[in-house]
């Protein structure tokens, strides 16, 4: 893709408040795929558009939650919404719905036609991927070698 005028123009971000800040057409997208408040409680006083740029904001910047711009929703209320749709799937919506629109956006198909596989990838998956890891909260080996203090003091008898 060649960047034009026309280009530059269909992907100018610089009117919003962040660049990460999703725009009305993308809001359009994103709005019917965020699950509707649980029954029997408070009704939802945030903004959801509010909390999926604060989402956004986290994810394109990389910043700490701790970073959040003030003129965006607490950072415990835009992390515990990150959390819950991480759990529930509705991220995975939502960029699947991005990703799928952009590719439109720049005439291409849906969905990829063609993959590009590198060594590395293919001795990860023979060695089945992310599950041949350990998971970072196995417990600590016990140590064969002894304890460096334990025989530089004798014991009195």
């Amino acid at each position: 893709m060649v960047w034009t005028n026309e280009n530059r123009s269909r992907y100018d971000r610089s009117k919003l408040r962040y660049p990460s800040d999703v725009t009305n057409e993308e809001w359009a997208l994103i709005a019917p795929l965020i699950p509707p408040a649980k029954r029997g409680g408070n009704k939802r006083t945030v903004d959801e558009r509010a909390v999926v740029n604060g989402v956004m904001f986290i994810l394109s910047t990389g910043c700490q939650w701790a970073s959040l711009p003030k003129d965006l929703p607490p950072r415990s209320t835009v992390n515990d919404y990150f959390l819950r749709w991480d759990h529930d799937g509705t991220l995975d919506r939502i960029h699947h719905a991005l990703y799928v629109k952009c590719r439109e956006k720049a005439g291409r198909d849906a969905g990829p036609t063609a993959a590009i596989i590198d060594s590395q990838s293919v001795k990860g998956a023979e060695k089945g991927g992310a599950r041949s890891t350990h998971p970072v909260t196995m417990r600590a080996r016990k140590s064969k070698a002894g304890s460096g203090t334990s025989w530089s003091t004798r014991k009195a008898c």
